[in-house]
């Protein structure tokens, strides 16, 4: 209620300011004085009510325009990059930044698989459905802008609770030959080079770009290399009628250093105990596209994606406390774990726009499909080489093969109903059609192969939204509901132990997202959104322990299965203030920018069965408990982002300050730390991040940069498995100078 009442008295502040600061005629010729001129670079920025054939109206969303933001794009330094978007967790890894581990309002930033991840409107995770882990994201310094549509996204994208995120990258429209570099040195060995060519000639655009980073990390044992290529081509046919088709390939090799256990994590967070752990992804994405604009009422879109990747990993697994020493009678390490999995996925979708009246009124409709289809092959527990390089190579045979597949198709349909040009109505549904294929050979007991029960899971599922939107200047209100739903994961119906059974009805996670806001800019000096949401989430999967055969004598067995729901609300707010403009500032004091983000966030389980078990056979007892009331594990109660931004001439300088509150990081909200690291409560953490770049001979820049300026020592997460069990150390005070032209 507390919070209720603080985003209310916001809303109705924000209102009265914008309503008492209407703009005359003599203000704007005052305002728009020649002799003094200020560049505007709100961010973020909202996305316009129709863009590429996808309807925004009503919806909460964010443009994050990266040319704006004065930041590490260098090594993807995500505190940085979502600093002005709130309610986003970054999870920290390691300092590699080869993948972008976020979520919003609470949800898991697990390589970011709560949202729908794209790059310029196609899919690049895994498998949307089975696997939605995105392995891969493009290089920040090759992307225009990023784009964040919260929860009313379900409808016209997919049906993640997190919403779309999709990174739009560069093009060169306007000159027939543009080339961009940026190379980059900085702390433990990190060298960076991005080189770019693009144009245009009469009716052909080109675009492409290599992008090679090499370090040896903060940390003892982490290393990496990573590449990132891409080609994009471009033919117009007219103003009306295009077509393109773009490739992306990725591929590295980064050493994983592994987790910690809170001792080790204290005596020196960057030490390392694990030297002999790797992990790889080949990724391969590519998409054709067709555009054209059919008639002044409708536009339409169609583009064919795919995926080609793998997943490869080899290690020594076990938790920090159990040394990874070498064998005294073999005189040889043991033999490491290989995981390897295969992808392919392809997918078609049609999006549309139509224009059309009623009475006086313009309102539009955006309606489309989408066809999908998915496989992964998962090869697991494979015995590796006792050796410390990078070697796929195993012995025998894998004890779990498995094929999994997903097809997919689906259809949408928004309407934009204006009421008056004020005020306007969005209605929407989707229909989902999944089926899910699991089968193979789970793992081998004793010497024999244990099969996995052929699995389908086929669902046919309708989804409903609604969208408000009315304006009152330059500003608006909002408020948008929308259904989502998770479908079953592939590790959903792979349990970890071959004695598991999973339950042959068990649903799709499912809820809803709702958001109600106030956002707009004011007279350029000051650009704000502040809302409150609510996302319930049901159906969540859990283990239930039951005895074998309804007897005790014989012990228990985990049976998995559908078992609660948790519930994430709170208030997210923005505010980005430019000094000079609202007080009217001589240019020679240069330009300052103030900006806030605030998120409080109550993720809390409503409703979670939970089964622990003492004693063993016959004398095994099971005793049922329920995480009601439990917060949500790796949801911060709090995520704020303070920052200055000043710039001069052409001189640009941005000074950030991070606060995330302390996590559980198990359901069970266990606060004192495991001996292994995997659980416990992980504390806060404070961050100071200064970033600037200075622009000289029209074509040239120079960026400095230090992240954790004050050399906080911090972690993001504790991990259970990959990548390497503990706690993970965030890195401490790192520098970047990088030397760029773009000709």
């Amino acid at each position: 209620m507390k919070c209720f009442s603080i985003a209310i008295f916001c809303f109705f502040v924000s209102i009265s300011f914008s309503q008492n600061n209407k703009t005359t005629i003599n203000d704007t010729v005052k305002y728009l004085n020649p002799v003094t001129v200020f560049s505007i670079k709100n961010t973020p920025e909202r996305m316009p009510k129709i863009k590429n054939n996808a309807l925004f109206s009503g919806k909460k969303n964010e443009v994050l325009k990266l040319s704006n933001i004065t930041g590490n794009l260098t090594t993807n330094n995500a505190r940085e990059i979502f600093s002005r978007v709130p309610g986003v967790t970054v999870w920290e890894n390691e300092g590699s930044g080869i993948q972008i581990n976020v979520g919003v309002r609470g949800l898991s930033p697990n390589r970011s698989w709560e949202l729908n991840t794209r790059q310029n409107g196609y899919d690049i995770s895994a498998d949307v459905f089975g696997y939605p882990e995105a392995y891969y994201n493009p290089p920040l310094e090759a992307v225009e802008s990023i784009e964040l549509i919260r929860g009313g996204a379900s409808l016209q994208f997919g049906p993640q609770f997190g919403g779309m995120l999709n990174y739009v990258l560069k093009r060169e429209t306007k000159k027939e030959f543009s080339f961009e570099t940026q190379n980059t040195a900085g702390s433990y060995n990190l060298m960076s080079s991005f080189n770019a060519i693009g144009g245009k000639i009469n009716k052909f655009y080109y675009y492409a770009y290599n992008h090679s980073r090499s370090a040896d990390g903060w940390r003892e044992n982490n290393e990496y290399k990573v590449r990132n290529s891409h080609v994009f081509l471009q033919y117009e046919f007219n103003e009306n009628t295009k077509i393109s088709a773009e490739y992306t390939n990725m591929n590295y090799k980064l050493q994983q250093p592994g987790g910690l256990t809170d001792e080790q994590y204290s005596n020196n967070p960057r030490q390392s105990l694990r030297e002999r752990n790797w992990f790889g992804t080949p990724w391969n994405v590519f998409s054709l596209n067709f555009d054209t604009k059919i008639s002044s009422k409708i536009s339409s879109n169609y583009k064919f994606f795919g995926l080609i990747a793998e997943r490869n990993s080899i290690g020594f697994t076990l938790t920090p406390n159990i040394e990874d020493a070498i064998n005294p009678t073999s005189n040889t390490y043991e033999n490491r774990r290989v995981d390897r999995d295969f992808y392919k996925n392809f997918g078609f979708e049609n999006r549309n726009i139509l224009t059309y009246n009623l009475g006086k009124t313009e309102n539009h409709l955006a309606f489309g499909t989408r066809l999908y289809r998915a496989n992964t092959i998962r090869k697991q527990q494979g015995a590796g080489s006792t050796g410390s390089d990078f070697n796929l190579n195993i012995e025998g045979d894998y004890p779990r093969n498995l094929d999994f597949n997903t097809e997919n198709f689906a259809l949408f349909a928004e309407n934009e109903f204006k009421i008056n040009e004020l005020f306007s109505v969005t209605p929407g549904i989707r229909y989902e059609y999944i089926n899910s294929t699991a089968e193979g050979q789970f793992g081998v007991n004793g010497n024999t192969p244990v099969y996995l029960e052929n699995k389908k899971i086929t669902r046919n599922k309708p989804l409903f939204g609604l969208g408000l939107e009315y304006k009152i200047n330059s500003t608006n209100l909002y408020a948008n509901i929308s259904q989502a739903y998770r479908p079953v994961l592939f590790s959903d119906l792979t349990p970890p132990a071959v004695t598991d059974v999973i339950d042959p009805n068990l649903k799709d996670a499912s809820g809803f997202n709702a958001d109600l806001g106030y956002r707009g800019n004011i007279k350029n000096y000051l650009n704000f959104d502040f809302s409150i949401f609510y996302l319930s989430y049901n159906n969540r999967v859990g283990g239930i322990r039951q005895y074998i055969n309804n007897d005790t004598s014989q012990g228990t067995f985990l049976y998995r299965t559908n078992l609660g729901e948790t519930i994430n609300k709170g208030i997210e707010s923005f505010i980005n203030f430019n000094i000079n403009r609202f007080f009217q500032i001589e240019e020679h004091y240069g330009d300052l920018d103030i900006f806030t983000t605030l998120s409080f966030i109550d993720s809390r389980y409503t409703d979670f069965k939970t089964y622990t078990t003492t004693g063993t056979a016959p004398n095994t007892v099971i005793t049922e408990g329920n995480l009601s009331g439990n917060r949500v594990e790796n949801a911060p109660r709090y995520i704020h982002n303070f920052g200055l931004t000043w710039s001069k001439n052409q001189l640009t300088c941005t000074l950030q300050y991070k606060m995330s509150g302390q996590v559980f990081t198990d359901a069970n909200n266990t606060i004192t730390p495991s001996s292994n690291g995997v659980t416990g409560l992980l504390d806060g953490y404070n961050l100071l991040d200064l970033s600037s770049e200075y622009k000289f001979l029209k074509y040239y820049n120079i960026r400095i940069g230090i992240n954790n300026l004050t050399n906080e020592k911090y972690a993001t997460r504790r991990a259970g498995g990959y990548p390497g069990p503990g706690i993970l150390p965030g890195e401490a005070r790192t520098y970047f100078v990088s030397i760029g032209a773009k000709l």
